[in-house]
Order: structure tokens, then sequence, then C-alpha cells
């Protein structure tokens, strides 16, 4: 019990420290503008990968529908986010009352007087909880057939359905509420980093709990042996189904804030690439690791985003890119990290183990008593 309080009183005040760290930051004049961009990813693939990491790693069930369940969290945020003064010039099919009216947040703001930026916060958070939801319903109705698949089939089952969402909504009949194939703009955004590091922290405090509880004890026993689970009294499909629909929730609430980050929002991206990278940085990090999912989404975004971009103009790290490559020799770098990550690491940075405050004591004490004894 001791050691559980200490490393929850370690985890907290990392969390401060990095929040202060980051409102810190953030003011300081001539900061490299990539370093907002690096937290504000990283913040949102954090989110998404441990929301994928209940799934996959506590609960063993193979899915591939992130991007899916993300872009419909992206989508309802933004149809229903949308000033109906900007209406008619973001849609490229008008018809009057078919587009999702934004009237009624403009009533709850109004009619509780608050001050205009801390009524685009409410509404922005009212868009962020309904694309959950709406990610969250859309999972516990596909998951009623294709949760009774295993492995690589409930892989195929939920890759396929997440290709289908994207071009649903990409379908000109679709239009008057999606916009089609064309890019929705001028919804509520955050200006500063603070806004997703503080809901992808509340987000994964939850499953972090959720994981501690007895579900997740029940996820973990499924993921385990789903026949001794089963002989245990544990409801399976209850379980499982569960697991899927948190995760979607979660997901979809990745996909909002995507959205809000890159300003505009277009269902081309939201491919399968995208589940890919989520899973690669779950794995990269460890599956059955909330810390390592996390750690593993800021190494993957500062390496992708910032770090290893010189490489695509000319001479960076002593590294210099061959002409005929410049343009793409980043990823060509940044994939034999990958590679070479995967080889020495197995099971990723932390495993299965998670930041602790015991583990990193334990650590010290270890490394002085060999130097005690050399000495």
């Amino acid at each position: 019990m001791k050691k559980s309080r200490k490393d929850m009183v370690f985890n907290l005040s990392l969390v401060a420290l990095i929040f202060i760290a980051v409102i810190i930051v953030e003011n300081i004049p001539g900061v490299n503008p990539m370093l907002s961009t690096v937290l504000k990813k990283g913040s949102i693939y954090a989110l998404v990968a441990v929301s994928m990491n209940l799934l996959n790693g506590f609960t063993g069930l193979f899915s591939l529908g992130q991007a899916g369940f993300m872009l419909l969290g992206a989508y309802t945020y933004a149809v229903i986010t949308i000033p109906d003064s900007a209406r008619e010039k973001v849609y490229m099919y008008v018809k009057e009352g078919s587009a999702v009216s934004r009237s009624w947040f403009d009533n709850i703001a109004n009619g509780l007087h608050l001050p205009e930026g801390v009524s685009n916060i409410a509404i922005m958070i009212i868009g962020m909880l309904a694309g959950g939801l709406i990610a969250a319903f859309f999972s516990w109705l596909i998951g009623l057939p294709v949760l009774k698949l295993k492995s690589d089939y409930l892989a195929i089952a939920t890759l396929g359905f997440a290709e289908i969402i994207r071009a649903i909504f990409q379908w000109d009949k679709l239009g008057p509420v999606t916009n089609g194939s064309n890019v929705l703009r001028n919804f509520p955004t955050f200006k500063t980093a603070v806004f997703p590091l503080t809901v992808s922290a509340i987000c994964i405090l939850f499953i972090v709990l959720l994981i501690n509880s007895t579900y997740g004890r029940a996820f973990k026993a499924i993921r385990d042996d789903e026949i001794a689970a089963e002989a245990m009294g544990i409801n399976l499909a209850h379980h499982k189904r569960l697991a899927f629909v948190i995760s979607s929730f979660f997901a979809g609430i990745g996909g909002a804030l995507l959205a809000m980050f890159q300003n505009t929002l277009q269902a081309t991206p939201f491919k399968s690439a995208m589940t890919y990278e989520i899973l690669l940085i779950v794995v990269i990090g460890g599956i059955g690791s909330v810390s390592g999912s996390i750690i593993a989404s800021f190494l993957y975004i500062s390496a992708s985003e910032w770090w290893l971009r010189g490489l695509d103009s000319g001479k960076f790290l002593f590294i210099e890119s061959p002409a005929v490559l410049r343009g793409g020799f980043r990823m060509v770098v940044f994939s034999v990290i990958i590679m070479i990550i995967v080889l020495f690491f197995r099971k990723g940075i932390m495993g299965e183990r998670e930041l602790s405050v015991t583990r990193f004591l334990n650590f010290f004490r270890k490394k002085d008593g060999k130097n005690e004894e050399n000495s």
C-alpha cells in the first residue's frame, strides 16, 4: 500500500512538473515552434495509443479500427461546432436544414452567461464528448458481430470497418452533413499545448484507474487465458464489448483533438496508415504499458516531425541525405531507427512495466551497491 501511494505521488508530481514546464516553455519568446507542435500532437497520439493499448495490450483483442473511430470523433466534433454563420462558406453541398445546427450550443452559452473564451472551451468539451459517444456507439454496434472473431480475423474486420467509414464520409450523398471529400474548417481550435495535454492527462488517468479496478483485472484475465477467465465467472462477451467501447470512446476524443490540432478536417488522412502508426507506438513503448505508450508517442512525434526533418533538405546530425532521396530520406532513417529499437527492445521500451518511484529508487540502490563492491 505504501509503495502504491509513493508511486501515485511520484506520478502526479511528474505530471504537475510537466504542465509547469509546458506553460513556461510556451511563454518563452524565440522557442522553436516545432516544440509546441510535438507537445500538441504527442499528447493526442499518447491518448490514442493508450486507448489502443487498453484493447490490444490489456484485453488481448487485436483491433485495427482506431483510425475509423478517430474519424467518427473528429467529424462529429467539426460538424456540430461549426458556427451557423460560417456554414455557407464551408459547405459545398448547402441545403437549408440539412446541415446540423450549432445554435443550441449558442443557447447554452448565452443562457449560462459565459464569457466568450469560456463559452468556446465549453463548446469544445461538449463537442469532444459528443465525438467520443458517437465513436463508442458505432463500436458497440459493430462489436456485436465482430467481437466473436479472434486474432487476425478481428483485426481484418475492424480494419475493413475503418476503411468503409472513411469511404462513406467522402460520399457525395452525405455532403450536406460531412461536406463529402471537401475540407471542413472554422470550428473551434486550441492555440496552446496546455489544452490537449490536460484533456489527454484526464482521459489517461481514467484509463489507468479502470486498468487497476476489478474490470481491469478481468481484462487481463481474458488476455492471459479466456478459458480460465470464463471458468472464474467472467462474462467474456460483456467485458470484451466494454473494453472495445471504452477504447473507441477515447479514440473518438483523440480524433476530435486531432481535428483541432490540424485546424481543418478531411477524411483522406484517416487511412489504415494512421492505425499502423498508433500500433507502432504501442509496440515501441511496450504492449501492456501505459507509461511506455506515452513515452513512445512523444519520441515518435519528435523524431518524425522535428529531429530528423533536416534530412529532407540536406545534412543533419552528421548524416547527409543523397540528392536523389531528398524529400523522403527522413523516413528512411526513421525506419532504420525503428528497426533497431524493435531488435534490441523486443518487448518495447518499457515492456509491461510502468514508471514508478520504487523502481527508480531501486535502480540507484543497485547502482550504488555495485559501486561499493567495486571500491
